[in-house]
């Protein structure tokens, strides 16, 4: 799974001179979110946005997650989950709350190079806010299909899945 980007590719926080206006992914919710809200997200501290950019063109938005913190049930936790994180009522989490790569730059592989950086960067921060798995709620079967084939649980009759923030530290190992 720890796919990094390539020399030529660079993963940063979202900034003004980054060109929001021509990023395209085909999911009209996530394009909106880029080019509208995701500014205002970051100055209130609400989601980190990170952008993946060519360092050739770095203000051209290839794709880009955001990342906040959550918690999530007890109860809403697999039992394949369930024994790898603590047993408190609500559990601290990490959400992936929106993934999207550019519509001309979609089957490069670039979606995994961003969820890769996602995990590493909520690993890296779990100890330090209390995070004990990552969540992400797909937009459609072909999202969750992705997110189950890095080794997300999907919970029962819904699209949220999870990853238990012990096997993403493993993964990014790896």
């Amino acid at each position: 799974m720890a796919k990094k980007p390539t020399a030529d590719l660079r993963i940063e926080l979202l900034a003004e001179w980054h060109d929001r206006r021509g990023f395209s992914c085909g999911v009209e919710s996530l394009d909106r979110y880029l080019k509208t809200q995701a500014g205002q997200d970051v100055r209130r501290r609400a989601n980190a946005v990170f952008v993946l950019a060519a360092v050739a063109e770095p203000e051209r938005v290839l794709g880009y997650y955001t990342l906040c913190a959550m918690t999530i049930s007890q109860g809403e936790v697999p039992e394949a989950a369930r024994k790898l994180i603590p047993r408190y009522p609500l559990v601290s989490a990490t959400l992936i709350g929106r993934l999207a790569v550019a519509k001309d730059h979609q089957g490069q592989r670039l979606g995994a190079i961003l969820l890769a950086d996602a995990l590493q960067r909520a690993f890296a921060s779990a100890s330090t806010v209390g995070s004990s798995m990552v969540v992400v709620d797909a937009l459609d079967e072909a999202a969750a299909g992705f997110y189950a084939a890095h080794g997300f649980i999907r919970l029962p009759n819904s699209r949220r899945l999870v990853l238990p923030m012990v096997r993403a530290g493993g993964m990014i190992k790896n």
